[in-house]
């Protein structure tokens, strides 16, 4: 987990010192500060450019998968922070293998709700076409 975290801190060490190497470059005096709201602003975007369309193909029929994607990702960034948090902090270990575990735990359960889910819909259908003749 930790090597992992690191090659992530250096990896965004390496891209923000490129950056500052184009700013350089260029001549454009930016601050840093307004340099983060620059790439931040185009990363995001970025991101809303891809999403947004993906998003609102799925908005038709598919909010359930919406729903999932974001969740997933709030699941991601949760493990991500506690573990963070437990090396910080010294109430635990960091470890890779907690994140993987609850990343799986909500897959799981969360498969056990879709199915579920069907389930009950196929039924209420069920009734509603019998109702409905």
């Amino acid at each position: 987990m930790e090597t992992l975290l690191e090659k992530l801190v250096i990896l965004i060490a390496k891209s923000h010192n490129y950056i500052l190497t184009l700013n350089d470059a260029y001549e454009k005096n930016f601050s840093d500060k307004e340099l983060h709201f620059l790439v931040i602003g185009i990363i995001g975007m970025v991101l809303i450019l891809v999403i947004y369309p993906l998003f609102k193909m799925l908005s038709e029929n598919h909010v359930l998968i919406i729903a999932f994607i974001y969740v997933f990702t709030l699941i991601i960034v949760l493990t991500f922070a506690i573990e963070i948090g437990q090396k910080y902090s010294g109430t635990g270990t960091m470890d890779f293998d907690d994140i993987v575990f609850g990343v799986i735990g909500f897959l799981l359960m969360f498969v056990i709700f879709a199915i579920i889910r069907e389930i009950i819909l196929a039924i209420w259908n069920f009734i509603k076409r019998l109702v409905g003749r």
